[in-house]
């Protein structure tokens, strides 16, 4: 795949127009993200490899893999230019202007790999029908969920978004070498990928290492494409060996796993992701503040469920059963399964893309400890799916508006309250009429028989964030700091929920 230093002319202006909307962003707020990132800065730059995850001179320690660990480091050898003060690592909680304008650039640079991979997506249609392609690269380009999570909250997710999405064009082109190699690069970059990889592995299993052609019933050897699966078996574990090799040679190995998998962590991050066990927790909580008020039983008489005050660490209920690592585990993986089968059967591209979007959903809606942000893992996978079938819209946008509006409490300064809202209704009012414009017509009768619900629903979030909006003028509330987290949180599980089920129906039933 040549890199392409010329920009399509309509990619061209999306990136200015963008890029100047985001340097006015510089001196927005900014989370306890972004510390983190300059004391990676600074481990990366002033230890020893050696050294690097066992750092802890502050809470934010070194917890992503080796390749992300690289590029904190190729960034500092740029910041001691700019203020050197960011790379010492006792200096907690630093943020000069020069610090802040470093790293909210370094932010923006990066998104050239997701601009060049969509860029590559949208080259693959033939010039004169590529606007099917264009909206779909420019809702995800534009994707209110980057804005919030890169360019304020800080993070560094359309950088490696752009990795996965140039995966996925090279999957399209079936050039699966190149594709798996991506993937296993995108895995040593960000484990939380790791979601989506039984979609990958099963998808280049059946399409580029089997060959049933070719298939005997004396044997199943005989369709098995050995050159192919020795190519894919030594690219990934060469790109396995780059990233972790130094880390296996140093004997800490062990440690670093320590570090990305803290399974110590509870079911539900502080603030609830919008899935399963926040409805669980909800409903917990409202049973036991029902018990309390009705019941004179003393096991209702204090409050230990500290989880449902949205705390970490704590996974114990007050009424219902607790929720155990492995019943997410065996949840997540049966939903994943059931997502491969179709895909395994006819390994289509296109279904390769629904099932890689219905593991996301699984690991979101069913994992342990889920953050807000890897509604990401559901939202762009499922966007290059909108415009195959209309009937894909409704759960889509389910999904989207409540993926997006659930990433709100993330920004939660009043400066920057005006752009979170009307960044993203504007990005769901122009998409929407867009995808609307540009969806194939069908002539069969529709099977997702929710649309009019889903409306109604969609239109429940003008009075609940208008109610959000003046929650602390409600006196009665006092007190009850959790509940504004707790409403949003569930409302829009209810939402990617019963976009979950619409999409899993027309994909594993029509």
């Amino acid at each position: 795949m040549a890199l392409k230093f010329r920009l399509l002319p309509a990619l061209r202006y999306a990136v200015i127009a963008s890029t100047c909307f985001k340097l006015l962003l510089y001196p927005a707020y900014k989370s306890t993200d972004f510390e983190v990132h300059r004391n990676w800065l600074a481990i990366t730059h002033s230890k020893p490899l050696n050294e690097w995850y066992y750092e802890d001179t502050s809470e934010w320690t070194l917890d992503y893999p080796p390749f992300f660990a690289y590029f904190e480091w190729f960034l500092s050898q740029f910041a001691k230019y700019v203020d050197a003060g960011m790379l010492i690592v006792e200096n907690l909680d630093y943020s000069s202007t020069a610090t802040v304008y470093f790293q909210r650039t370094s932010v923006i640079l990066s998104e050239l790999v997701l601009v060049y991979a969509l860029q590559s997506y949208i080259s693959l249609r033939i010039e004169n029908n590529r606007q099917p392609a264009y909206a779909i690269a420019m809702s995800i380009y534009f994707s209110p969920g980057f804005l919030i999570i890169d360019n304020i909250h800080f993070q560094y997710n359309a950088m490696l978004f752009g990795i996965f999405v140039w995966s996925l064009v090279a999957m399209k082109q079936q050039r699966f070498l190149l594709g798996a190699i991506l993937f296993a690069v995108l895995l040593s970059f960000k484990h939380i990928f790791l979601y989506l990889a039984p979609a990958y592995f099963a998808y280049l299993l059946r399409a580029y290492c089997l060959d049933f052609s070719n298939f005997s019933r004396k044997s199943l050897m005989s369709a098995v494409r050995w050159k192919n699966s020795i190519r894919l078996g030594l690219s990934v574990i060469l790109v396995a060996l780059i990233a972790f090799g130094p880390f296996i040679y140093l004997g800490q190995i062990t440690q670093l796993l320590k570090r990305l998998f803290p399974f110590s962590r509870g079911l539900c991050h502080a603030y609830w992701a919008p899935n399963i066990w926040a409805l669980y927790s909800a409903t917990d909580r409202a049973l036991f503040l029902l018990f309390r008020r009705f019941l004179n039983n003393p096991l209702y008489a204090e409050d230990s469920a500290s989880l449902t005050r949205g705390l970490v660490g704590i996974s114990s209920f007050n009424v219902l059963p607790d929720v155990q690592p492995r019943m997410t585990f065996l949840l997540t993986t049966f939903y994943q399964l059931i997502a491969l089968i179709p895909m395994v059967i006819n390994p289509t591209h296109d279904k390769f893309v629904s099932a890689l979007t219905l593991c996301g959903y699984a690991s979101f809606l069913f994992g342990w400890h889920v953050h807000e942000k890897a509604i990401l893992l559901v939202i762009v996978p499922f966007s290059f799916l909108t415009l195959n079938d209309r009937r894909y819209l409704t759960p889509f946008y389910l999904l989207a508006v409540s993926g997006y509006v659930s990433l709100f409490p993330l920004i939660f300064t009043s400066p920057e309250a005006p752009i979170k809202y009307l960044y993203t209704f504007t990005w769901i009012f122009a998409f929407y009429n867009v995808f609307d414009d540009l969806a194939p017509v069908r002539t069969t009768r529709r099977v997702f028989l929710l649309d009019r619900i889903a409306r109604v629903y969609l239109l429940g979030f003008i009075p609940l964030l208008l109610f959000l909006a003046l929650y602390d003028r409600f006196a009665m509330f006092k007190g009850f700091d959790f509940l504004r987290l707790m409403l949003i949180s569930t409302y829009c599980s209810l939402g990617i929920i019963g976009s979950f089920i619409g999409f899993s129906w027309l994909y594993l039933f029509t």
